[in-house]
């Protein structure tokens, strides 16, 4: 399994990140999503068929594009 952390600045609300979990885990391979309001971070835990391309292309689909990788 994969473990990444975005930066999405695009989050302002709760809303915001309970759109972000709910679209992104039921995206085949996601296992987990958490989104912060406060940090503007999203926690995503992957195996294939997910991938960071089909990940990034969702949230970007859905308004809320990656604004790059939060180092661990």
């Amino acid at each position: 399994m994969t473990t990444v952390t975005y930066f999405v600045p695009a989050i302002h609300c709760g809303h915001c990140t309970h759109t972000i979990e709910t679209e992104v885990k039921e995206l085949p391979g996601v296992n987990s999503v958490k989104a912060d309001m406060e940090t503007r971070k999203v926690e995503i835990t992957f195996e294939p068929p997910a991938d960071e391309a089909k990940i990034k292309s969702l949230l970007a689909e859905i308004h809320y594009p990656v604004n790059g990788m939060v180092a661990m």
